[in-house]
């Protein structure tokens, strides 16, 4: 059974990610839509964005991030 969705919890465990946990967590995503990017674009984003485009994700499969 998956754990409940919680917005703020995403959002918490999310904002003090380091960017390549961010980066791993992207390449690595398993959810109801495929993600398609390359480590070397990945790279070449802020740490905010790669926070942002992950949160969406997130909030679109409507899971808990692991963390």
């Amino acid at each position: 059974m998956q754990p409940e969705f919680s917005f703020e919890q995403s959002c918490l465990a999310i904002a003090v990610m380091e960017k390549e946990e961010v980066i791993m967590q992207l390449l690595g995503f398993q959810g109801p839509l495929k993600l398609d990017f390359t480590r070397e674009y990945l790279e070449n984003l802020t740490v905010d964005r790669l926070r942002h485009i992950l949160l969406a994700a997130v909030v679109t499969a409507g899971r808990k991030c692991a963390s």
